[in-house]
């Protein structure tokens, strides 16, 4: 499936049927599709450059075969697809996902069913840390709070803009998008363990040491994450890996191989492989077709 896709350049087709509204930020790079947006200001406090409500049926999809965005989304009806870590997983009512910058991602409708969802997506400056470093990729998560945010700010930019109405509008999207990303029932235990494994990609992790390190044993430890996260504690490292990876192959000079050690890889062959898996594209080829993050909003 990876394969197919990378084969693909970006691909935005919305289908006929698709309601579209949202909000976007200033000095957006143009598309036709947000275009019509209304602009708000507040929204660069946060990094956010559009968000909005999407309600489709297929034939609608998304690819984006070298994100430099954040872009986080919340189903409210039915369900689609959407590719993470490699393979499609449904996402449906209830549920949304973080897709991270530097990556492969794409989405779509599921052919019979309709999909509708709330987005947030963010433009991550060099200097500043993602949304959430350890957050989790998909889980269950009630989007309505978030899309009555979403629509009153859609009505206040399109009418009376009152500017402390257009910051709590603002600010409440933000809160809801950080309860998901940063969700204050994980232990701290384990926000600690993956804080402390984003210090040390190099080091040697098994299941056994996070497990130790957390205070947790393996079993435990693996239930949580995969609560907590949507993934196993290893692919949770694995995840970290090729996120720091895939950024320092966008931002630095260093060599494939430079990367590959100073991520936990001492084959870089190893590791190639694996960042093609997660990726879907390999290294070399990820760097030759990098692009200057405004080029690449969704």
């Amino acid at each position: 499936m990876v394969k197919a896709l990378q084969e693909l350049a970006d691909v935005t087709i919305h289908g006929p049927k698709t309601r579209l509204r949202g909000v976007r930020a200033p000095k957006v790079e143009p598309r036709p599709w947000i275009d019509p947006f209304p602009v708000c200001q507040t929204l660069t406090q946060y990094h956010i450059i559009h968000l909005g409500v999407q309600e489709t049926v297929a034939p609608m999809k998304i690819v984006r075969t070298r994100q430099t965005t954040t872009y986080f989304l919340a189903c409210f009806g039915g369900k689609g697809r959407v590719l993470i870590d490699g393979r499609w997983r449904v996402c449906r009512e209830g549920f949304a996902c973080l897709l991270p910058a530097h990556t492969l991602n794409a989405f779509e409708a599921i052919s019979g069913s309709r999909w509708d969802y709330c987005w947030v997506c963010y433009q991550r400056p060099a200097e500043q840390r993602p949304v959430a470093g350890v957050s989790p990729v998909m889980a269950r998560f009630e989007a309505l709070p978030l899309r009555a945010a979403i629509e009153g700010l859609i009505y206040e930019c399109s009418g009376p803009s009152q500017p402390s109405l257009l910051q709590q509008w603002t600010d409440l999207i933000q809160s809801y998008v950080m309860r998901f990303a940063q969700p204050t029932d994980q232990p701290d235990q384990l926000r600690l363990l993956w804080e402390r494994v984003l210090s040390h990609l190099s080091d040697e992790w098994t299941l056994a040491r996070l497990a130790r390190e957390a205070g947790y044993s393996n079993e435990h430890l693996r239930r949580l994450c995969r609560r907590q996260l949507g993934r196993s504690p290893m692919h949770q490292v694995t995840y970290l890996r090729m996120r720091r990876a895939a950024e320092l192959l966008v931002t630095t000079d260093k060599t494939i191989e430079s990367i590959s050690h100073e991520i936990g890889y001492h084959n870089p062959f190893v590791f190639s492989n694996a960042f093609t898996k997660w990726i879907g594209w390999r290294p070399s080829e990820y760097r030759r077709k990098k692009v200057p993050p405004s080029a690449a909003l969704r």
